[in-house]
């Protein structure tokens, strides 16, 4: 689980969270949704511990996040960002890999259980057949399962992406968002992404956290819809 205690956050001179409370439970979904602006990659970077709070504090599984080493932090957290990995002579598996970081030792050799973990990753996202196959040959849509798996292999309980279904066609938005829910429910992560694909994240999130002047609040699938009208239509 992870939650927000008494957060504050800023981008610049512009408040982004005031003193805000939320909690998010292990095993769920989470599409994070706001206008253009609203400061989602900036909650999201400070959830993930990349960014620091103004006040207040991000709590993963009863521990205070930016109070932890970097590498203890690695074990609780991983990020998903928007940049997609295009690198020349880089295999699926060996992307997927570098979530193996926390756990490898000071030369990052892989033991045969790490070995073990990436497949299992890469099996989890349907990306198995792929494995050899160099990064910068796939689709977007196979790249972002790649980099899902990444997270995967991490091995931590709480995933956060930002904007996943971005620059995807309409059929892979929906597969995307079909894969975390699956994740979130078979593997008890929590899951929050940022998205503007809400007819995509809508009917498969568990809930759906708002962010908007300067506050988060978070909605079922049914109260989530007049709440984004009524944010969409200002």
């Amino acid at each position: 689980m992870i939650k927000l205690e008494s957060l504050s956050l800023a981008y610049s001179t512009k408040s982004i969270l005031r003193a805000a409370n939320a909690s998010f439970g292990r095993g769920t979904l989470t599409a994070l949704v706001g206008r253009n602006g609203a400061g989602k990659s900036t909650l999201l970077r400070a959830l993930a511990a990349i960014d620091s709070p103004q006040s207040g504090s991000v709590v993963v599984d009863g521990k205070p996040l930016h109070s932890l080493s970097a590498d203890s932090r690695a074990k609780l957290i991983s990020f998903v960002s928007t940049h997609r990995v295009r690198i020349a002579n880089l295999s699926c598996q060996d992307v997927v890999a570098i979530g193996r970081a926390p756990y490898t030792n000071w030369v990052g050799k892989m033991q045969e259980t790490d070995r073990e973990i990436v497949a299992d990753a890469l099996k989890a996202v349907g990306m198995s057949d792929f494995a050899d196959r160099q990064i910068d040959s796939l689709s977007d849509g196979e790249c972002q399962r790649v980099m899902i798996a990444r997270a995967l292999a991490q091995q931590t309980p709480v995933i956060l992406l930002d904007e996943p279904t971005a620059f995807l066609d309409i059929p892979t938005r929906f597969e995307i968002c079909r894969l975390l829910a699956d994740l979130a429910h078979n593997s008890d992560k929590t899951i929050i992404f940022s998205t503007h694909d809400i007819d995509a994240a809508l009917p498969v999130c568990d809930a759906v956290a708002i962010l908007d002047n300067s506050a988060i609040t978070l909605h079922s699938q049914q109260s989530a819809k007049e709440q984004i009208k009524r944010l969409f239509s200002l």
